[in-house]
């Protein structure tokens, strides 16, 4: 089992292949290579596994998985 993290696309930067992203965790922020979601904008919410976004999902999705990961205590409040 594998385990996906759900953030907001915050920057972009590169070019095709290479469209390298900020995203943002319920308020850390990391980069995520956006190779495997092309279509991934700005604003738009991002799945995150290993540092490769994996899919986008819509902002309901996305507060439910980090909803979820508080539960458990995987993340902590900011």
């Amino acid at each position: 089992m594998c385990l996906a993290v759900s953030g907001r696309v915050v920057e972009i930067t590169g070019e095709g292949e290479l469209r390298m992203a900020k995203v943002d965790f319920a308020g850390v922020q990391r980069q995520a290579c956006l190779a495997y979601v092309p279509e991934a904008q700005l604003g738009d919410y991002v799945l995150v596994h290993v540092g490769f976004a994996i899919s986008r999902i819509d902002e309901q999705q996305a507060m439910e998985t980090l909803e979820a990961l508080r539960e458990i205590g995987g993340l902590e409040e900011s």
